[in-house]
Protein backbone atom coordinates (compact mmCIF):
# COMPACT_ATOMS: atom_id res chain seq x y z
CA UNK A 1 0.00 0.00 0.00
CA UNK A 2 0.90 3.37 -0.89
CA UNK A 3 1.66 4.03 3.28
CA UNK A 4 3.28 5.75 5.78
CA UNK A 5 5.61 4.38 8.67
CA UNK A 6 6.76 5.46 11.97
CA UNK A 7 8.27 3.48 14.42
CA UNK A 8 9.41 4.92 17.85
CA UNK A 9 11.79 2.74 20.15
CA UNK A 10 10.50 2.30 24.08
CA UNK A 11 13.63 4.99 25.55
CA UNK A 12 12.02 7.46 22.70
CA UNK A 13 8.60 7.39 23.75
CA UNK A 14 6.66 9.51 26.39
CA UNK A 15 5.62 6.09 28.60
CA UNK A 16 8.41 3.51 28.12
CA UNK A 17 5.96 1.95 25.34
CA UNK A 18 6.93 0.53 21.64
CA UNK A 19 5.81 1.96 19.14
CA UNK A 20 4.65 1.29 15.60
CA UNK A 21 2.12 3.13 13.10
CA UNK A 22 0.91 2.81 9.96
CA UNK A 23 -1.35 5.22 7.43
CA UNK A 24 -2.83 2.59 5.40
CA UNK A 25 -2.81 4.54 2.06
CA UNK A 26 -5.25 2.79 -1.01
CA UNK A 27 -4.17 3.61 -4.63
CA UNK A 28 -5.13 6.75 -6.23
CA UNK A 29 -8.67 6.76 -6.31
CA UNK A 30 -9.34 3.91 -4.67
CA UNK A 31 -11.18 4.13 -0.86
CA UNK A 32 -10.44 0.31 0.70
CA UNK A 33 -13.21 -0.29 2.97
CA UNK A 34 -12.25 -1.54 6.11
CA UNK A 35 -13.60 -3.21 9.68
CA UNK A 36 -11.84 -4.20 12.63
CA UNK A 37 -11.84 -7.63 13.92
CA UNK A 38 -10.96 -10.61 15.64
CA UNK A 39 -9.13 -13.92 14.73
CA UNK A 40 -9.92 -16.69 17.09
CA UNK A 41 -7.82 -19.78 16.85
CA UNK A 42 -10.57 -22.04 15.35
CA UNK A 43 -10.80 -19.18 12.40
CA UNK A 44 -8.15 -19.44 11.48
CA UNK A 45 -6.91 -21.51 8.14
CA UNK A 46 -5.12 -24.07 8.18
CA UNK A 47 -5.14 -24.71 4.40
CA UNK A 48 -3.88 -20.86 3.09
CA UNK A 49 -4.47 -19.71 -0.26
CA UNK A 50 -4.21 -16.49 -1.40
CA UNK A 51 -6.67 -14.42 -4.08
CA UNK A 52 -4.26 -12.60 -6.28
CA UNK A 53 -1.66 -15.29 -6.60
CA UNK A 54 -3.09 -18.61 -5.86
CA UNK A 55 -0.28 -19.50 -3.30
CA UNK A 56 -1.30 -22.58 -1.22
CA UNK A 57 0.53 -22.56 2.30
CA UNK A 58 -0.51 -25.56 4.80
CA UNK A 59 0.11 -23.20 8.36
CA UNK A 60 1.06 -24.47 11.73
CA UNK A 61 -1.25 -25.78 14.01
CA UNK A 62 -1.99 -24.15 17.63
CA UNK A 63 -1.99 -20.32 16.53
CA UNK A 64 -2.49 -17.53 18.60
CA UNK A 65 -5.45 -15.24 18.61
CA UNK A 66 -5.22 -11.72 17.32
CA UNK A 67 -6.67 -8.60 16.01
CA UNK A 68 -6.27 -7.52 12.35
CA UNK A 69 -8.01 -5.39 9.93
CA UNK A 70 -9.06 -7.03 6.83
CA UNK A 71 -10.69 -5.22 3.89
CA UNK A 72 -14.55 -5.51 3.91
CA UNK A 73 -14.60 -6.61 0.35
CA UNK A 74 -13.11 -10.18 0.40
CA UNK A 75 -12.38 -10.24 -3.56
CA UNK A 76 -8.97 -9.44 -3.26
CA UNK A 77 -8.08 -11.63 -0.47
CA UNK A 78 -7.99 -11.06 3.58
CA UNK A 79 -5.26 -8.02 3.62
CA UNK A 80 -5.32 -7.86 7.72
CA UNK A 81 -2.71 -5.50 7.44
CA UNK A 82 -2.10 -5.48 11.13
CA UNK A 83 -2.66 -6.22 14.16
CA UNK A 84 -1.86 -7.59 17.78
CA UNK A 85 -1.70 -11.23 18.94
CA UNK A 86 -2.17 -12.76 22.57
CA UNK A 87 1.93 -13.39 23.48
CA UNK A 88 2.10 -9.04 22.73
CA UNK A 89 3.51 -8.79 19.92
CA UNK A 90 2.43 -6.59 17.22
CA UNK A 91 3.09 -6.77 13.28
CA UNK A 92 1.99 -3.87 10.48
CA UNK A 93 2.25 -4.92 7.05
CA UNK A 94 3.22 -3.43 4.94
CA UNK A 95 5.00 -0.15 3.85
CA UNK A 96 5.38 -0.94 0.02
CA UNK A 97 8.80 0.45 -0.44
CA UNK A 98 11.35 0.65 -3.63
CA UNK A 99 14.14 -1.28 -5.44
CA UNK A 100 15.96 -0.97 -9.07
CA UNK A 101 16.55 -3.17 -11.78
CA UNK A 102 20.10 -4.28 -10.66
CA UNK A 103 18.06 -6.31 -7.32
CA UNK A 104 14.97 -7.31 -10.02
CA UNK A 105 17.93 -8.81 -12.24
CA UNK A 106 19.38 -10.61 -10.11
CA UNK A 107 16.43 -12.12 -7.78
CA UNK A 108 13.70 -11.60 -10.00
CA UNK A 109 9.56 -11.50 -8.76
CA UNK A 110 7.85 -14.49 -8.38
CA UNK A 111 4.54 -14.32 -9.69
CA UNK A 112 2.63 -16.91 -7.12
CA UNK A 113 4.83 -15.77 -4.36
CA UNK A 114 3.36 -14.14 -1.32
CA UNK A 115 2.48 -10.29 -0.86
CA UNK A 116 1.17 -7.48 1.19
CA UNK A 117 -3.24 -9.32 1.03
CA UNK A 118 -1.10 -12.60 3.00
CA UNK A 119 1.59 -11.31 4.99
CA UNK A 120 -0.72 -10.94 8.77
CA UNK A 121 -2.51 -14.17 8.53
CA UNK A 122 0.91 -16.13 7.63
CA UNK A 123 2.93 -14.35 10.49
CA UNK A 124 1.25 -12.40 13.45
CA UNK A 125 -0.54 -15.79 15.05
CA UNK A 126 2.27 -17.55 14.82
CA UNK A 127 5.29 -15.42 16.72
CA UNK A 128 5.89 -15.06 20.28
CA UNK A 129 8.44 -11.97 19.91
CA UNK A 130 9.37 -9.35 17.59
CA UNK A 131 12.52 -10.90 16.63
CA UNK A 132 10.67 -14.36 16.12
CA UNK A 133 8.55 -12.82 13.50
CA UNK A 134 11.59 -11.10 11.48
CA UNK A 135 13.03 -15.03 11.23
CA UNK A 136 9.05 -16.67 10.72
CA UNK A 137 8.55 -13.70 6.96
CA UNK A 138 11.93 -14.57 6.00
CA UNK A 139 11.67 -18.15 6.04
CA UNK A 140 8.36 -17.39 3.94
CA UNK A 141 10.06 -14.95 1.68
CA UNK A 142 12.92 -17.73 1.09
CA UNK A 143 10.22 -20.88 0.71
CA UNK A 144 7.60 -19.03 -1.59
CA UNK A 145 8.81 -15.83 -2.59
CA UNK A 146 7.18 -12.57 -3.20
CA UNK A 147 5.57 -10.65 -6.23
CA UNK A 148 6.13 -7.16 -4.87
CA UNK A 149 8.62 -5.15 -2.33
CA UNK A 150 7.41 -4.35 1.25
CA UNK A 151 8.63 -2.96 4.71
CA UNK A 152 7.07 -4.94 7.56
CA UNK A 153 7.62 -3.64 11.02
CA UNK A 154 7.05 -6.11 14.51
CA UNK A 155 7.19 -5.14 17.94
CA UNK A 156 6.79 -6.38 21.31
CA UNK A 157 7.69 -4.94 24.76
CA UNK A 158 11.47 -4.74 24.09
CA UNK A 159 12.06 -4.39 20.91
CA UNK A 160 10.74 -3.17 17.30
CA UNK A 161 12.32 -4.59 14.36
CA UNK A 162 12.23 -3.34 10.50
CA UNK A 163 12.45 -5.62 7.68
CA UNK A 164 12.81 -4.84 4.13
CA UNK A 165 12.14 -7.18 1.24
CA UNK A 166 14.91 -7.62 -1.49
CA UNK A 167 13.82 -8.78 -5.09
CA UNK A 168 11.78 -12.23 -4.81
CA UNK A 169 13.59 -13.73 -2.26
CA UNK A 170 15.63 -11.81 -0.18
CA UNK A 171 15.46 -9.67 2.88
CA UNK A 172 17.42 -7.71 5.45
CA UNK A 173 16.28 -6.33 8.59
CA UNK A 174 17.45 -4.27 12.01
CA UNK A 175 16.29 -3.54 15.20
CA UNK A 176 15.27 -0.18 15.94
CA UNK A 177 17.66 1.65 18.69
CA UNK A 178 15.54 2.30 22.22
CA UNK A 179 16.38 5.91 22.07
CA UNK A 180 15.12 6.86 18.58
CA UNK A 181 12.41 6.68 15.77
CA UNK A 182 12.09 5.70 12.24
CA UNK A 183 10.33 7.54 9.31
CA UNK A 184 9.65 5.45 6.60
CA UNK A 185 8.02 6.97 3.25
CA UNK A 186 7.29 4.27 0.51
CA UNK A 187 10.91 3.64 -0.24
CA UNK A 188 14.12 1.74 0.65
CA UNK A 189 14.70 2.60 4.38
CA UNK A 190 17.60 1.26 5.74
CA UNK A 191 21.25 3.32 5.48
CA UNK A 192 23.14 1.04 7.21
CA UNK A 193 23.61 -2.71 8.13
CA UNK A 194 26.75 -4.79 10.00
CA UNK A 195 26.57 -7.93 8.25
CA UNK A 196 29.24 -9.46 11.03
CA UNK A 197 26.63 -9.10 13.43
CA UNK A 198 23.85 -10.88 11.20
CA UNK A 199 26.39 -13.86 10.77
CA UNK A 200 27.18 -13.37 14.23
CA UNK A 201 25.39 -12.64 17.75
CA UNK A 202 22.37 -11.27 15.72
CA UNK A 203 21.48 -8.51 18.25
CA UNK A 204 20.86 -5.40 15.82
CA UNK A 205 20.93 -7.21 12.20
CA UNK A 206 19.39 -9.85 9.96
CA UNK A 207 19.31 -10.65 6.53
CA UNK A 208 18.69 -13.95 4.09
CA UNK A 209 21.73 -16.23 4.98
CA UNK A 210 23.24 -15.84 1.42
CA UNK A 211 22.53 -12.08 1.42
CA UNK A 212 26.18 -11.28 1.63
CA UNK A 213 27.18 -13.44 -1.36
CA UNK A 214 24.45 -11.89 -3.26
CA UNK A 215 25.43 -8.51 -2.71
CA UNK A 216 29.12 -9.53 -4.13
CA UNK A 217 27.76 -11.71 -6.70
CA UNK A 218 25.71 -9.36 -8.50
CA UNK A 219 27.90 -5.96 -7.84
CA UNK A 220 25.33 -3.92 -5.45
CA UNK A 221 27.31 -2.00 -3.16
CA UNK A 222 27.46 1.20 -4.30
CA UNK A 223 29.75 2.51 -1.35
CA UNK A 224 32.56 4.45 -1.43
CA UNK A 225 33.38 4.18 2.51
CA UNK A 226 33.76 0.94 4.74
CA UNK A 227 30.04 1.04 5.76
CA UNK A 228 27.22 -0.62 3.36
CA UNK A 229 24.37 1.22 2.55
CA UNK A 230 21.21 -1.15 1.90
CA UNK A 231 19.41 2.42 1.05
CA UNK A 232 21.61 2.74 -1.94
CA UNK A 233 22.43 -1.32 -2.96
CA UNK A 234 18.78 -1.80 -2.67
CA UNK A 235 16.33 1.17 -3.14
CA UNK A 236 15.84 3.95 -5.69
CA UNK A 237 16.92 6.63 -6.90
CA UNK A 238 14.46 8.43 -8.49
CA UNK A 239 12.80 11.79 -9.62
CA UNK A 240 9.46 10.23 -8.60
CA UNK A 241 10.87 9.93 -5.01
CA UNK A 242 11.48 13.54 -5.03
CA UNK A 243 7.74 14.38 -5.47
CA UNK A 244 6.22 11.61 -3.37
CA UNK A 245 8.34 10.11 -1.32
CA UNK A 246 11.78 12.17 0.27
CA UNK A 247 9.21 15.08 1.25
CA UNK A 248 7.12 13.13 3.87
CA UNK A 249 10.88 11.69 5.61
CA UNK A 250 11.63 15.43 5.27
CA UNK A 251 8.28 17.18 7.02
CA UNK A 252 8.82 13.79 9.83
CA UNK A 253 12.39 14.84 10.58
CA UNK A 254 11.45 18.51 10.61
CA UNK A 255 9.10 18.01 13.40
CA UNK A 256 10.54 15.96 15.79
CA UNK A 257 14.16 17.06 15.75
CA UNK A 258 14.00 20.97 14.64
CA UNK A 259 17.10 22.39 15.87
CA UNK A 260 19.02 19.10 15.29
CA UNK A 261 19.45 19.86 11.61
CA UNK A 262 18.67 22.92 9.50
CA UNK A 263 15.63 21.74 7.44
CA UNK A 264 14.94 24.81 5.80
CA UNK A 265 16.61 27.97 3.36
CA UNK A 266 19.62 27.97 1.29
CA UNK A 267 21.80 26.10 3.36
CA UNK A 268 19.72 23.36 5.02
CA UNK A 269 21.35 20.07 6.03
CA UNK A 270 18.16 18.06 4.06
CA UNK A 271 15.15 19.53 1.86
CA UNK A 272 12.23 17.61 0.81
CA UNK A 273 14.38 16.49 -2.21
CA UNK A 274 17.24 14.75 -0.39
CA UNK A 275 18.04 11.44 -0.72
CA UNK A 276 20.55 11.02 2.42
CA UNK A 277 17.54 11.66 5.27
CA UNK A 278 18.68 9.05 7.91
CA UNK A 279 16.47 6.25 8.43
CA UNK A 280 16.35 6.51 12.10
CA UNK A 281 17.13 9.66 14.60
CA UNK A 282 16.58 10.17 18.30
CA UNK A 283 14.28 12.73 18.70
CA UNK A 284 14.43 16.30 20.75
CA UNK A 285 12.29 15.13 22.77
CA UNK A 286 9.79 12.07 24.13
CA UNK A 287 7.17 11.13 21.35
CA UNK A 288 3.40 10.84 22.17
CA UNK A 289 0.76 8.75 20.53
CA UNK A 290 -0.94 12.71 20.09
CA UNK A 291 2.68 13.24 18.17
CA UNK A 292 2.00 9.88 16.24
CA UNK A 293 -1.23 11.11 15.31
CA UNK A 294 -0.10 14.32 14.42
CA UNK A 295 2.51 13.65 12.29
CA UNK A 296 0.51 11.09 10.48
CA UNK A 297 -2.03 13.51 9.80
CA UNK A 298 -0.19 16.07 8.62
CA UNK A 299 -0.20 18.05 5.23
CA UNK A 300 2.92 20.09 5.30
CA UNK A 301 1.55 23.02 7.66
CA UNK A 302 3.33 25.82 8.28
CA UNK A 303 5.28 25.16 5.01
CA UNK A 304 4.44 26.83 1.19
CA UNK A 305 3.68 22.86 0.79
CA UNK A 306 0.42 22.50 2.49
CA UNK A 307 -2.41 21.94 0.04
CA UNK A 308 -4.87 24.38 2.34
CA UNK A 309 -2.20 27.09 2.71
CA UNK A 310 -2.30 29.71 0.55
CA UNK A 311 1.38 29.73 -1.69
CA UNK A 312 -0.82 28.01 -5.15
CA UNK A 313 2.02 27.67 -6.95
CA UNK A 314 3.49 24.98 -4.03
CA UNK A 315 0.66 23.71 -2.28
CA UNK A 316 0.67 20.86 -4.61
CA UNK A 317 4.14 19.77 -5.15
CA UNK A 318 4.23 16.98 -2.56
CA UNK A 319 2.53 14.11 -1.49
CA UNK A 320 0.94 14.68 1.84
CA UNK A 321 1.48 12.25 4.56
CA UNK A 322 -2.05 12.76 5.54
CA UNK A 323 -3.48 12.40 2.08
CA UNK A 324 -7.16 12.04 0.93
CA UNK A 325 -6.73 8.19 0.44
CA UNK A 326 -5.99 6.63 3.88
CA UNK A 327 -8.03 4.06 4.86
CA UNK A 328 -7.56 3.48 8.64
CA UNK A 329 -4.26 4.54 11.10
CA UNK A 330 -3.01 2.26 13.25
CA UNK A 331 -0.66 3.00 16.41
CA UNK A 332 0.26 -0.16 17.96
CA UNK A 333 1.40 0.25 21.77
CA UNK A 334 3.25 -2.14 23.92
CA UNK A 335 3.28 -0.78 27.07
CA UNK A 336 5.78 -1.81 30.07
CA UNK A 337 5.06 -1.41 33.96
CA UNK A 338 1.50 -2.78 33.61
CA UNK A 339 0.01 -6.17 33.91
CA UNK A 340 0.78 -8.39 30.70
CA UNK A 341 -3.18 -8.52 29.78
CA UNK A 342 -3.37 -4.90 29.62
CA UNK A 343 -0.60 -4.02 28.11
CA UNK A 344 -1.53 -4.23 24.11
CA UNK A 345 -3.74 -0.93 23.45
CA UNK A 346 -4.34 -0.10 19.24
CA UNK A 347 -4.58 3.11 18.70
CA UNK A 348 -7.37 3.44 15.79
CA UNK A 349 -8.33 6.24 13.28
CA UNK A 350 -10.81 5.38 10.04
CA UNK A 351 -10.57 7.99 6.73
CA UNK A 352 -8.59 10.93 6.46
CA UNK A 353 -6.47 11.75 8.87
CA UNK A 354 -6.47 15.42 9.25
CA UNK A 355 -10.09 14.96 9.80
CA UNK A 356 -10.87 12.17 12.36
CA UNK A 357 -10.06 10.71 15.69
CA UNK A 358 -7.94 8.62 17.41
CA UNK A 359 -9.13 5.97 19.77
CA UNK A 360 -7.65 3.14 21.78
CA UNK A 361 -8.74 -0.13 22.38
CA UNK A 362 -7.61 -2.80 24.28
CA UNK A 363 -6.73 -6.28 21.98
CA UNK A 364 -6.27 -9.23 24.72
CA UNK A 365 -10.03 -9.71 23.64
CA UNK A 366 -12.70 -12.08 22.38
CA UNK A 367 -14.80 -9.38 20.74
CA UNK A 368 -14.42 -5.94 19.90
CA UNK A 369 -16.97 -3.07 19.76
CA UNK A 370 -19.45 -3.16 17.11
CA UNK A 371 -18.82 0.78 15.69
CA UNK A 372 -15.33 -0.55 14.58
CA UNK A 373 -16.45 -4.16 13.01
CA UNK A 374 -19.57 -3.64 11.09
CA UNK A 375 -18.50 -1.25 8.18
CA UNK A 376 -19.98 -2.63 5.06
CA UNK A 377 -19.49 -1.49 1.31
CA UNK A 378 -22.64 0.40 1.81
CA UNK A 379 -22.20 4.23 3.09
CA UNK A 380 -23.33 4.32 7.15
CA UNK A 381 -22.94 6.70 9.34
CA UNK A 382 -23.58 4.39 12.39
CA UNK A 383 -19.71 3.10 12.01
CA UNK A 384 -16.68 4.77 12.97
CA UNK A 385 -15.22 3.97 8.60
CA UNK A 386 -18.28 5.43 7.35
CA UNK A 387 -18.81 8.54 9.95
CA UNK A 388 -15.16 9.15 9.64
CA UNK A 389 -15.05 9.40 5.69
CA UNK A 390 -17.87 11.48 5.94
CA UNK A 391 -16.80 14.17 7.82
CA UNK A 392 -13.44 14.44 5.64
CA UNK A 393 -15.05 14.40 2.40
CA UNK A 394 -16.98 17.61 3.79
CA UNK A 395 -14.34 19.14 5.67
CA UNK A 396 -11.39 19.17 2.94
CA UNK A 397 -13.26 21.43 0.83
CA UNK A 398 -13.98 23.75 3.90
CA UNK A 399 -10.86 23.29 6.22
CA UNK A 400 -10.25 26.70 7.76
CA UNK A 401 -14.25 26.81 8.54
CA UNK A 402 -14.12 23.57 9.87
CA UNK A 403 -10.80 23.21 11.58
CA UNK A 404 -11.50 24.25 14.61
CA UNK A 405 -14.08 21.80 15.60
CA UNK A 406 -12.08 18.91 14.03
CA UNK A 407 -9.32 20.04 16.22
CA UNK A 408 -12.01 19.83 19.27
CA UNK A 409 -12.95 16.92 17.86
CA UNK A 410 -9.72 15.15 18.32
CA UNK A 411 -9.18 16.67 21.79
CA UNK A 412 -12.35 15.61 23.34
CA UNK A 413 -12.02 11.70 21.76
CA UNK A 414 -8.53 11.51 23.69
CA UNK A 415 -9.29 13.06 26.50
CA UNK A 416 -12.16 10.76 27.70
CA UNK A 417 -10.23 8.01 26.12
CA UNK A 418 -7.74 8.62 28.33
CA UNK A 419 -9.40 9.05 31.29
CA UNK A 420 -11.48 5.98 31.34
CA UNK A 421 -8.01 3.81 30.57
CA UNK A 422 -6.61 5.46 33.61
CA UNK A 423 -9.97 4.91 35.71
CA UNK A 424 -9.59 1.14 34.65
CA UNK A 425 -6.34 0.35 35.24
CA UNK A 426 -6.65 1.58 38.95
CA UNK A 427 -8.85 -1.38 39.68
CA UNK A 428 -7.24 -4.84 40.84
CA UNK A 429 -9.77 -6.45 38.12
CA UNK A 430 -11.73 -5.12 34.76
CA UNK A 431 -13.12 -6.25 31.52
CA UNK A 432 -11.13 -4.91 28.37
CA UNK A 433 -14.21 -5.94 26.83
CA UNK A 434 -16.21 -3.33 29.04
CA UNK A 435 -13.95 -1.16 28.89
CA UNK A 436 -13.48 -1.20 24.77
CA UNK A 437 -17.57 -1.04 24.57
CA UNK A 438 -17.29 2.84 26.27
CA UNK A 439 -14.43 3.69 24.41
CA UNK A 440 -16.39 2.93 21.62
CA UNK A 441 -19.38 5.05 22.57
CA UNK A 442 -16.97 8.12 23.64
CA UNK A 443 -16.07 7.86 19.76
CA UNK A 444 -20.12 7.08 18.47
CA UNK A 445 -21.02 10.14 20.36
CA UNK A 446 -18.50 12.63 19.64
CA UNK A 447 -17.95 11.52 15.87
CA UNK A 448 -21.84 12.09 15.61
CA UNK A 449 -21.51 15.17 16.80
CA UNK A 450 -18.91 17.16 14.91
CA UNK A 451 -20.80 14.95 12.02
CA UNK A 452 -23.68 17.04 12.51
CA UNK A 453 -21.17 20.27 13.07
CA UNK A 454 -19.27 20.07 10.02
CA UNK A 455 -22.72 19.11 7.83
CA UNK A 456 -23.62 22.37 8.97
CA UNK A 457 -20.96 23.96 8.27
CA UNK A 458 -20.29 22.78 5.12
CA UNK A 459 -24.16 23.98 4.08
CA UNK A 460 -23.35 27.35 5.44
CA UNK A 461 -20.54 27.58 2.27
CA UNK A 462 -22.77 25.55 -0.15
CA UNK A 463 -21.84 27.64 -3.73
CA UNK A 464 -25.79 27.91 -4.45
CA UNK A 465 -26.88 29.92 -1.06
CA UNK A 466 -28.37 33.41 -1.58
CA UNK A 467 -28.53 34.99 1.81
CA UNK A 468 -32.05 36.89 0.91
CA UNK A 469 -35.10 34.68 2.51
CA UNK A 470 -38.73 35.34 2.99
CA UNK A 471 -38.50 34.72 6.67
Amino acid sequence: MACTTLLVGKTASYDGSTLIARNDDSPSGVFTAKAMKVMLPNEQPREYVSKIAHCKITLPDNPLRYTLMPNVDPKEGIWGAQGINEDNVAMTATETITTNARVLGADPYVDNGIGEEDLVVLTLPYIHSAKAGVLRLGELLATYGTYEPNGIAFSDGNDIWWLETIGGHHWIARRVPDDSYVMMPNQFGLDRFDFEDAYGAQKENLCSPDLLDFVKQHHLDLGQGTLFSPRLAFGSHSDSDHVYNTPRAWYMGRYFNPHTYRWDGENADFTPLSDDIPWCLVPERKITVEDVKYILSSHYQGTPYDPYGKDKEKAHLYRPIGVSRTSFLACLQIRNGVAKENAAIEWVAFGSNPFNAFVPLYTNVSRLPAYFTNATLDVDSHNFYWASRLIGALADAHYNTTAPVIQRYELAVASQCRHVIEEAEKKADFSREAVNESLAKIAENETQKVLNQVLYLASCEMKNSFSLSDR
